[in-house]
């Protein structure tokens, strides 16, 4: 029997196929700082789970992934899928992450829903949003990230 006040999805676990392995576990862990809950080994193969704080799903419609687009870097770069992570600093986690080998798409920019967002290139064909949040700037949906 179960109970229905609880949510049926208990975690949101986006699973990242990267070619560079160790860069991409060294970028995401040791650099980005997602402390590592869990690593498994198959036959020449590795997996490493990495806690990331709360997690949502965010669904946007292609002229809202536009918008954000060009909020934060001034054209349409995001293909389908683009991983955001709220950090404390944005700024500086860019700086590192760039000295880390991430692409720097764009610098960090004060957005209209009043965080500071930059875009990277990083590992794992993953393009990045950092978001920091400014304080109460009004409500444009529930994340720095433009949702």
């Amino acid at each position: 029997m179960s109970d229905d006040s609880l949510p049926a999805v208990r975690e949101l676990r986006l699973v990242v196929t990267a070619a560079d392995y160790d860069a991409a576990l060294h970028f995401y862990r040791d650099v980005l700082g997602l402390p590592e809950r869990a690593a498994f080994s198959s036959d020449g193969g590795r997996v490493s789970i990495l806690e990331a704080g709360r997690a949502t799903l965010e669904i946007t419609d292609p002229n809202h992934a536009a918008f954000i687009d060009d909020v934060e870097v001034g054209r349409r770069v995001a293909g389908h899928i683009r991983v955001a992570f709220q950090v404390d600093d944005s700024t500086a986690t860019t700086a590192k992450l760039a000295a880390a080998g991430a692409e720097v798409v764009a610098e960090p920019t004060r957005t209209p829903w009043n965080s500071l967002n930059a875009r990277l290139e990083a590992p794992g064909a993953l393009q990045l949003t950092l978001f920091t949040e400014l304080g109460d700037g009004g409500d444009a949906g529930d994340a720095g990230d433009g949702s």
